[in-house]
């Protein structure tokens, strides 16, 4: 070999070219600028979409929640294209002959300590009821965490599935106005909420903020495209036990023994300030279902008969101000002639498990009837 091929080999590429490793590392960078600025244009919601649930394995009965990934085979995201797409609800078209009814609302509805099949949604649908000659389905879309914006955010995308009914149980503690913005599920979505709010015209009295650049890129959203991934992973062991939350043995009871304590939240009696309930925001769901009915539910809770439940009826609510907003809600849904059915006093105290609002295998099947009842009687006559 002569020194000049050697020097060849040596000081080029295949091409006889030098490699130039500034070159490389500005192409480089150039490159993960694109990409990142491609992927804040899109979002990681594009990818939340891509899921092998419903494919490979069995979508969710549930939307995605937990904190203990290892024993319930379920975490908490925030990516609403991911938990979505989880879900049984996006695994087919909808049949002809199916009246397919969606619930909404916080952990209760959700069905903390709860199979799937104990939950409202799950009692309901077993039942094997018809509507108009349709067979009746219902799809659990609640999430814990007390707030009625959440519940909006997560109703916009439900109604791409073509929902003939929204049932939507709350409560009280989901109305303050400061808790509309408190669920990490409304944090990590508010630029969706402004498009929400925008589009139908909401009347959200809480501005959201839009996110930041730099956080919508690849390197900020890095957290969530692992969250995507590991929700993947965990696909392998739902489908093979069904289990998506931790059912412990023992656990904390639900309070019966009550503080001497009129507040709620920082409110006095003798009444709460009306324009710091987020009222408005059960209108706001009528917006986003259009022609479709909604019924608003006020759930059961539990009316303790311990000490001090002679100022209030729980953990929750002391008895001036659940009582008003029991009139207040009344009053709001008759002059916007919305469906509702009041079953705050129906289940007993002893049909509660770790909360005032979660209930036993049994409180729901007492729920569930009332529930059917009404929509048996006011929509499938």
């Amino acid at each position: 070999m002569t020194q000049e091929s050697a020097g060849m080999k040596t000081n080029g590429g295949s091409g006889g070219q030098p490699i130039r490793p500034g070159a490389i590392i500005i192409k480089s960078l150039i490159l993960f600028i694109l990409v990142n600025l491609l992927f804040s244009a899109t979002g990681i919601g594009t990818l939340g979409r891509l899921s092998l649930y419903n494919h490979v394995f069995p979508g969710r009965l549930r939307l995605p929640f937990g904190e203990n990934p290892a024993e319930a085979y379920n975490f908490s995201l925030d990516n609403l294209d991911a938990m979505f797409s989880s879900h049984i609800l996006a695994g087919s078209k909808k049949p002809a002959d199916e009246f397919r009814i969606i619930v909404i609302g916080d952990s209760s509805t959700w069905g903390i300590l709860l199979h799937p099949s104990e939950t409202l949604t799950g009692i309901i649908d077993g039942e094997g009821l018809v509507c108009s000659g349709k067979r009746i389905r219902v799809y659990n879309l609640g999430y814990p965490t007390l707030s009625l914006t959440k519940d909006l955010v997560i109703l916009d995308r439900a109604m791409e599935y073509q929902p003939d009914l929204v049932i939507w149980p709350v409560t009280l503690e989901s109305f303050p106005e400061d808790k509309q913005l408190t669920s990490p599920l409304v944090q990590n979505n508010l630029d969706s909420l402004i498009k929400l709010s925008t589009k139908y015209d909401l009347d959200l009295s809480v501005k959201a903020t839009p996110i930041p650049f730099l956080q919508r890129t690849l390197v900020g959203q890095r957290k969530q495209l692992a969250d995507l991934i590991r929700l993947q992973l965990l696909g392998p062991m739902w489908a093979a036990t069904g289990i998506d939350q931790v059912y412990p043995v023992d656990y904390t009871k639900a309070q019966f023994d009550l503080k001497n304590d009129l507040m709620f939240h920082s409110w006095k009696p003798p009444e709460m300030p009306v324009d710091q309930l987020a009222f408005y925001a059960l209108q706001d769901g009528l917006k986003l279902a259009g022609n479709v009915p909604v019924l608003i539910v006020n759930e059961p809770i539990l009316i303790s008969h311990g000490i001090n439940s002679n100022i209030r009826y729980n953990f929750y609510y002391p008895i001036w101000a659940y009582d008003q907003y029991r009139q207040l809600i009344q009053n709001y849904t008759q002059e916007n002639d919305m469906h509702y059915l009041d079953l705050w006093n129906i289940i007993p105290a002893t049909e509660f498990t770790n909360s005032a609002i979660h209930l036993t295998p049994h409180g729901d099947n007492e729920f569930a009837a009332r529930v059917s009842s009404w929509v048996e009687g006011n929509l499938c006559r």
